[in-house]
């Protein structure tokens, strides 16, 4: 739990850093740099997402995962917690549920995450997850400079997603091979390019009730290992 740890403290120091920023940051400055960041999340996930062998599944994990998070209402679940957390601890930031979510979904969703965690479960290796959370660090100054202290709650689903990761990696690890992860990393790509035309404004999507399209490329190969039994 070495990496979450550190991962999770990375974003609260960086969102802080970026809450001192905040107030000499003018606000066609900070929409401008949100553009820029959300052109340069567009251009993460595109690189993730090429990597891809299997388009179809790609495609069937998307239109799976996006009809069972429907069903559950992960994103209503985001959003309420992010209020709920705007109402206890700042009210006066209209911003607070907005970063909180975005921030959640940017730091949880991706390659290094799924891949640092299970590293760090089954090899004890931690080198993957304290890259990331220099990323996520530096990431965290210029969210909270923007859209303010709600990027540094999103350190509490980035423990819990990555830690229950780490903690279960030991019971998947056969079925982890190398052509699932990268499945599962290219599907986290596509997530990662939709974050970027929700910073960008063109559409809002919810990008939170596609999250268990992640780990259907994971239920796929498991199902072939049983039929092929």
């Amino acid at each position: 739990m070495l990496g979450t740890i550190v991962n999770s403290l990375a974003i609260i120091l960086g969102s802080l850093l970026g809450i001192g920023l905040r107030k000499g940051i003018k606000e066609e400055y900070k929409d401008t740099i949100m553009d820029g960041i959300g052109l340069c999340v567009i251009i993460i996930g595109i690189t993730g997402g090429i990597k891809s062998e299997n388009i179809i599944l790609v495609i069937g994990s998307i239109v799976l995962g996006s009809l069972l998070g429907e069903i559950i209402g992960i994103e209503n679940m985001l959003e309420n917690l992010g209020n709920n957390l705007q109402r206890r601890f700042d009210k006066k930031d209209s911003n607070f549920s907005k970063g909180f979510v975005t921030a959640s979904l940017v730091f949880c969703i991706g390659a290094m995450a799924i891949v640092g965690s299970l590293e760090a479960g089954i090899q004890g290796k931690y080198e993957t997850l304290f890259a990331k959370s220099i990323i996520d660090g530096i990431s965290s100054i210029i969210f909270a400079s923007t859209l303010g202290i709600g990027v540094a709650f999103a350190s509490i689903p980035v423990f819990i997603y990555q830690g229950s990761i780490t903690l279960l990696a030991n019971l998947v690890n056969e079925l982890l091979t190398p052509q699932v992860v990268n499945e599962m990393s290219a599907v986290g790509s596509i997530l990662i390019i939709a974050i970027g035309i929700n910073i960008l404004g063109i559409k809002k999507i919810k990008i939170g009730n596609m999250l268990p399209a992640v780990f259907i490329p994971l239920i796929y190969y498991m199902l072939i290992e049983l039929v092929a039994l």
